[in-house]
């Protein structure tokens, strides 16, 4: 395509060289450039993509967008020289050179146009929430299916389309692999995309120039602050808000007390959906009752509004009740018959999400989930205190180079809600799991919580299992979906759900 063509809807400055250049490829990682690619400079947190255009050059570049004059190129590419002793330290005189005010923002339109503007072809519906959006997504996911259409999903757990899963490096992918992704949704004839977006996929210009046709904001509360992520609350907030200016409808859970707020001021979208749990909305809920049963930890909810009905969802407590909510109000809104809405909601299933372990269900009720924040334990643990259980038993441990603050309260979720935690590690990085449990306990010494350590998480699990009794409900909390222990620098393949079904496996043969 013509650099030209590509260029198309963008702001740009042709700095030296020619814009009707042929371009064969796009790139934003030198290390990936190849014969006739458009390079894109990018600043990131931890390196100045500008300080490789000599290296994408010598593989081939044949024109590179940039943020920078010729002036600061050439300073960034001497300083990268003298770090690491390698590369030129000038831009070449027959490279293309197109500057603009934002990379990530050119890179979002170039490969929208690259790919044929696939977005645009899809019916594409985006959610945004602290928690949640994983579990919503498969929900939307599980129902449309259950209307016999095609459907392609992104999120945190990797992209799924037409049934084939695409690992992806991030729960939003840069602007060019989303766009792939819709192409490839586009082409399996895929006519739904349903895709978590994160706060940081808003900050770095990810979506870009996507329109929503559904965009829901599900929650909001304090999480993902600190270096290279969030600088405070409001600046938080103000990246999730973008989900309204980038949609057709808004879809807005009013039982939290941010979007409520934000709901009253006024949401710049052509139409608004809201759901709730506790009071009236266009899609709300005025019955819920919990399912526990050997199978299945579950809840049934009774909606009115939009529609009228009753449903079960296969995963338990009123958090789910609100995501299903979200997912129902958005089918129902596409034109979805009630029945797909039905089987779709008691089909769904997450990894790692409220996963209840049905081979263990002769033991005890096991549950696996990613909570690894003090409002998702908090939310867990007094929901799964609702079934009131015989035993609740907790086993999870903290994320090491995390704030002590989070930790504490953890501790704390735990200490209020636990008839015993057994504290263990969970991607400890480079802190000591001793350390870390010890901030864990400052939070339950404060409910006076019961507690056991045991270091080595498989230890830990097979501990749990053995002294687990009917009627008691067992919670593997952190890990979820995750495939590995992140110990200094190093990962090592670490599957909770295998361990626990291949314990259970074992005892069984063995008794």
């Amino acid at each position: 395509m013509k650099l030209s063509k590509l260029l198309e809807g963008v702001e740009y400055e042709l700095l030296q060289g020619n814009a009707d250049t042929d371009i064969s490829a796009i790139e934003y990682d030198s290390r990936k450039v190849r014969p006739d690619s458009l390079f894109v400079c990018m600043s990131g947190f931890a390196s100045d993509g500008h300080g490789y255009i000599s290296r994408a050059y010598e593989l081939g570049a044949k024109a590179v967008i940039v943020e920078k004059s010729l002036k600061e190129c050439h300073e960034a590419l001497e300083k990268k020289a003298q770090e690491d002793g390698f590369g030129g330290t000038y831009v070449p005189l027959n490279m293309t050179v197109v500057k603009v005010d934002n990379s990530r923002k050119a890179l979002a339109l170039i490969s929208a146009t690259w790919f044929g503007h696939p977005a645009e072809k899809l019916t594409m519906i985006g959610l945004t929430g602290t928690k949640g959006k994983t579990t919503t997504t498969h929900m939307i996911k599980s129902i449309i299916e259950a209307s016999g259409h095609k459907v392609g999903m992104i999120g945190t757990i990797g992209s799924v389309i037409d049934g084939e899963k695409i690992p992806t490096k991030n729960t939003t992918p840069e602007s060019y692999e989303l766009h792939s992704l819709f192409d490839t949704m586009v082409k399996k004839g895929c006519k739904y995309c349903v895709m978590e977006v994160s706060s940081q996929a808003f900050k770095l210009f990810r979506t870009y120039g996507i329109e929503f046709d559904y965009g829901a904001f599900l929650n909001i509360s304090p999480d993902h602050i600190g270096p290279g992520e969030h600088e405070n609350f409001e600046e938080y907030l103000e990246y999730k808000k973008q989900i309204f200016k980038q949609s057709k409808t808004a879809v807005v859970n009013i039982d939290d007390e941010h979007v409520g707020k934000l709901y009253k001021e006024g949401i710049p979208c052509e139409k608004v959906l809201s759901v709730s749990t506790r009071k009236e909305a266009s899609l709300y809920c005025d019955k819920i009752e919990d399912i526990w049963e050997p199978d299945l930890l579950g809840t049934r909810m009774h909606v009115k509004g939009t529609m009228e009905d009753n449903f079960v969802i296969s995963m338990p407590g009123r958090f789910n009740v609100e995501n299903a909510l979200v997912a129902t109000v958005i089918c129902n809104d596409c034109g979805i018959s009630k029945r797909a809405i039905e089987e779709g909601l008691k089909k769904t299933s997450v990894k790692g999400r409220t996963q209840l372990i049905k081979e263990a269900s002769h033991i005890a009720t096991f549950i696996i989930d990613y909570a690894h924040n003090a409002l998702s334990m908090e939310s867990l643990l007094s929901m799964l205190k609702g079934y009131a259980p015989k035993k609740l038993i907790c086993v999870f441990g903290g994320g090491g180079n995390k704030p002590k603050q989070r930790r504490y309260d953890m501790g704390a979720a735990a200490g209020k809600y636990a008839d015993l935690t057994i504290l263990t590690e969970d991607n400890p990085r480079y802190e000591e799991i001793e350390n870390i449990n010890n901030d864990i306990i400052v939070g339950l010494d404060a409910y006076k919580g019961k507690y056991e350590i045991i270091l080595d998480r498989k230890k830990a699990i097979e501990y749990t299992i053995d002294t687990a009794e009917p009627g008691y409900i067992v919670a593997f909390i952190g890990k979820g979906h995750e495939t590995y222990q992140d110990v200094k620098g190093v990962k090592t393949y670490f599957c909770e759900e295998e361990i626990i079904k291949e314990y259970v496996q074992n005892k069984k043969a063995l008794s």
